[in-house]
């Protein structure tokens, strides 16, 4: 789990408490097990924000323990948390991610910034934007399941949908309706997600073909939360687009690895090099080049977040695969996309 620094989480020897209510996809995913506050908040911030855990009158969170089972895939995280403790958790500003909260048993009270608290339980979810503050107030008996969703990743995935650029962030309604028949495909993109992760001999395991499983979880929340988006997704908005970008951007994602040229683009989308042009600046204030070049980037970060030590892979080999044979230039605009060097991410 990248994302946390598992060596510095710790249990007393004795006073372990047995697992509870963990899915069996993450069962043997455990990457937190503490009863102490501080190592737990370091734990969960880099996953949720700037969290801090705090208890009632007298203070003492008597029964505390901190476990936590997630596994991280290169556009989402799926995470279980149980604290077992009446305590509050507050969240004073979200990560660069949207978190989709699901109580697994007891309700949970909950407040997404200045509004009124809500109720989370098995058919309303929390839903939460990157650097929105929340507050979840929990029961002894209310551990989490968390849909973790990279903002990068959502905002690629509305731009695929739409056929156009994201102009404004996006902002969902904080409350998600799990009892409607539509939510029905959100259950199903979970348990699909899930199924790989367990399945020894899927895709997933051997650490490819997780992304359509991700992409699958990402549109399906675009499409049943609302949002300021999601009229547009369905239609009855703006037009979404013209045809020959939305073609020319499933053939970029189709030869990635491959040589592309305006001519390919044009050909498989069957308009002139020109309608390209001027379709990807109108619709997604780009250019095919520059369109081309930021998905090849975001393929050299996937690559650097799952390597391991042992593989030996160096930031120069990675950026050759994927086209780049000037280094100071692609690490300049490497940087520039994501805020850290390709080496700060190698590194993580």
């Amino acid at each position: 789990m990248r994302l946390i620094n598992v060596e510095r989480t710790r249990m007393p020897v004795g006073k372990r408490l047995p697992a509870r209510g963990v899915p069996n996809a993450l069962a043997d995913h455990e990457v937190l097990c503490t009863d102490n506050v501080v190592e737990a908040e370091a734990a969960l911030s880099p996953l949720l924000g700037d969290v801090r855990i705090r208890f009632g009158a007298d203070g003492r969170g008597e029964g505390f323990q901190a476990t936590m089972n997630a596994v991280r895939l290169p556009q989402t995280a799926l995470i279980y948390a149980d604290l077992r403790a009446a305590c509050t958790l507050s969240v004073r500003c979200a990560a660069e991610a949207f978190t989709v909260h699901m109580a697994t048993h007891d309700p949970v009270r909950a407040r997404v910034g200045a509004g009124e608290f809500t109720e989370v339980n098995a058919f309303r979810a929390l839903v939460a934007g990157p650097g929105s503050a929340y507050v979840l107030d929990l029961g002894r008996d209310c551990p989490q399941l968390i849909m973790r969703i990279e903002r990068d990743a959502l905002e690629r995935q509305l731009t695929r949908m739409l056929g156009r650029s994201v102009t404004e962030p996006v902002a969902f309604d904080p409350v998600g309706d799990l009892a409607t028949d539509e939510a029905q495909r959100w259950h199903t993109a979970i348990q699909l997600l899930s199924s790989e992760i367990m399945s020894q001999g899927s895709l997933v395991q051997q650490g490819v073909g997780s992304m359509p499983i991700e992409e699958l979880v990402i549109s399906t929340l675009l499409y049943i939360q609302p949002s300021n988006y999601r009229e547009r997704l369905r239609g009855t908005g703006r037009p979404a687009g013209r045809v020959a970008v939305r073609r020319a951007m499933e053939y970029i994602d189709d030869h990635l690895a491959e040589r592309i040229t305006l001519a390919d683009l044009a050909r498989h989308a069957g308009v002139s090099v020109r309608s390209i042009q001027a379709g990807f600046r109108d619709d997604l204030a780009t250019t095919p080049v520059a369109y081309i070049r930021d998905r090849r980037l975001d393929q050299v970060r996937h690559v650097l977040l799952e390597a391991l030590p042992s593989d030996g892979l160096t930031v120069g080999a990675v950026a050759d695969r994927w086209g780049f044979g000037n280094a100071g230039t692609f690490a300049v605009r490497y940087r520039r996309r994501f805020g850290e060097t390709p080496s700060e991410t190698l590194r993580r």
